[in-house]
């Protein structure tokens, strides 16, 4: 089990928010009356949150050893606090977690293919994304053997692990930008020893910070932009106390340059289709967009302060997670395919390393990138940036303050942000295509050339049949035990689908619900069939052939 819960934590590598997987179950507040000199806040006693002292978040001057080593027990063997992603090996999250490392795993494998012609620093920042993941197991212990929290409620260690997501999506930024408008930019390599020099400065504060006087709640450099409590309280607007988790302006920064930078870096992938002269590319830019999705289940997660009455943004994030790493997985296969990838990429001695094909794909790879002039200048896109990020975080933080919604979490608005903003997005890429001519990077069945059909599939005749029907029942394989799990983490019990009829039918419901999801994300099915269809071909349909054979 331990091996499962770690490689959770590997298999959020598409995640847009470490803080999405933190659930809000050891959250210590209160509500209470708020005690203030202002009338307009004494109004609203019943829904003014307070933070409820215990003494086992006190910090502890040294760090030992045996704490730390039931801690790590702990985490291992309960979920009744979750600290980061390595714990949610055990519920619907970790199940989706994992599911999605793999499919992760396979987009980084595929982008990195030669043909593809990937800027070189924009694919480092995709792998880059390995240190954040990573960055949250220590931070996580730590926040548990020290401050017996939560790492979402830990201000300084959370917005720290942040800030190595935000210099993930600066690099892929700068990769593909600079790719596109043929500027030099900063040294590629010294960008990289920046990222490299982040995480130790990281690793240090974490093992530092304890022993230097940080608290539970201390604010991320210092709560540097924060207003002073009595400032925040005189607000015209403010009918509401802080609770004391709430994020601190550097920390709401960091995950709103997050996001943002992450939209840039889909229009600047859509984009990179024109400079490669493959439509393709636009079709990783679909593929990136439930992953942004996740990035604002996790703000607005933390915009209702990590309610755990919301905790279905945990599991909506991992979802997301799954099904954002699925189709950017299989968008960079198309990409790689359209290059020249082939399953003979994957045999470790080739027959021959001067084949016509290899010295084929060798000689696009070489072929120039048709430069596009940039519509921003890396100044003007730095402080569009800037502005966006600090205005966002200065209203959420303070703005909120002044409305009763995040202090009385309402599912349907938390569902109608999270799905809300993400169809926003996904509708200005839908025009931005039609503006372009209609090419989206992928079609769906029947509409129109280009992207995937069943006439593709059937292109492998037999092969390409029994690979779709194998895809197919991979679906129902696990629809089961995904359905049963999903009951057990609502109810407690599994599933009694022969003696217990509401089992069943919630089981079935599960399933269908799943089945009709399964039928939007066609392209997701034939794309998973026609990249298994030549190993149908040589294992099952061909096996043991001779050329002989197989030629007559």
């Amino acid at each position: 089990m331990r091996v499962a819960q770690l490689l959770a934590v590997v298999a959020v590598l598409g995640v847009l928010d470490a803080s999405q997987a933190f659930s809000p179950a050891a959250s210590r507040l209160a509500y209470t009356s708020v005690s203030s000199p202002l009338e307009r806040v004494s109004q609203y006693p019943s829904q003014a949150r307070q933070y409820v002292p215990d003494s086992s978040n006190s910090r502890l001057n040294m760090i030992d050893p045996t704490m730390v080593s039931d801690s790590v027990s702990s985490l291992m063997g309960s979920t009744s606090e979750l600290l980061s992603f390595a714990d949610q090996g055990q519920n619907l999250a970790g199940i989706f977690f994992q599911a999605s490392l793999l499919p992760y795993l396979g987009f980084l494998y595929f982008l990195s293919f030669r043909g593809n012609r990937t800027p070189e620093l924009g694919n480092f920042g995709w792998q880059f994304l390995l240190l954040f993941v990573l960055s949250t197991i220590p931070s996580g212990l730590v926040t548990k053997a020290t401050y017996g929290s939560t790492l979402a409620d830990c201000d300084w260690l959370h917005g720290g692990a942040e800030l190595l997501l935000t210099i993930t999506n600066v690099l892929i930024v700068l990769g593909f930008s600079n790719a596109s408008t043929g500027a030099a930019g900063p040294d590629k390599n010294k960008l990289k020893l920046f990222g490299f020099g982040a995480f130790g400065a990281f690793c240090v504060a974490l093992a530092l910070g304890p022993n230097i006087g940080f608290e539970n709640h201390s604010a991320f450099l210092f709560g540097l932009g924060n207003l002073p409590a009595e400032t925040a309280m005189s607000l015209p607007w403010v009918t509401h106390s802080e609770p004391i988790n709430a994020l601190s302006i550097p920390t709401w920064a960091i995950h709103f340059s997050s996001v943002y930078e992450f939209l840039f870096a889909m229009g600047i992938i859509w984009n990179f289709a024109e400079v490669t002269n493959n439509p393709k590319w636009k079709g990783l830019t679909w593929g990136m967009l439930p992953l942004h999705a996740s990035g604002i289940a996790a703000c607005t997660y933390h915009f209702f302060y990590n309610d755990k009455s919301l905790q279905f943004l945990v599991e909506s994030q991992a979802f997301l997670t799954l099904l954002g790493n699925l189709l950017v997985a299989i968008a960079a296969y198309r990409i790689a395919a359209s290059n020249g990838w082939t399953l003979e990429e994957l045999n470790p001695f080739p027959p021959s390393s001067t084949s016509a094909r290899g010295l084929a794909i060798d000689e696009a790879a070489a072929v120039p990138l048709a430069i596009s002039p940039a519509k921003d200048s890396g100044a003007v896109l730095a402080a569009k940036l800037v502005s966006l990020t600090a205005a966002t975080s200065y209203i959420v933080k303070y703005g909120e303050l002044g409305i009763d919604i995040p202090f009385t979490p309402n599912p349907a608005i938390a569902i109608a942000i999270v799905a809300g903003l993400p169809a926003i997005t996904a509708y200005n890429f839908y025009n931005k295509g039609k503006e372009d001519g209609g090419e989206m990077g992928f079609s769906f069945p029947g509409s129109g050339e280009g992207g995937l059909s069943m006439a593709d599939v059937k292109k492998y005749g037999v092969s390409g049949t029994v690979a779709y029907v194998i895809t197919e029942l991979a679906f129902w394989a696990v629809a089961f035990p995904v359905a049963s799990t999903a009951l057990y983490q609502s109810t407690g019990h599994w599933p009694d689908v022969i003696n217990d009829t509401t089992d069943r039918n919630t089981v079935l419901g599960f399933i269908f619900a799943g089945a009709n999801v399964a039928r939007l994300l066609v392209p997701i099915r034939l794309g998973a069939a026609l990249a298994l269809a030549p190993w149908v071909d040589d294992n099952i349909i061909n096996r043991g052939k001779s050329g002989d054979e197989e030629e007559s």
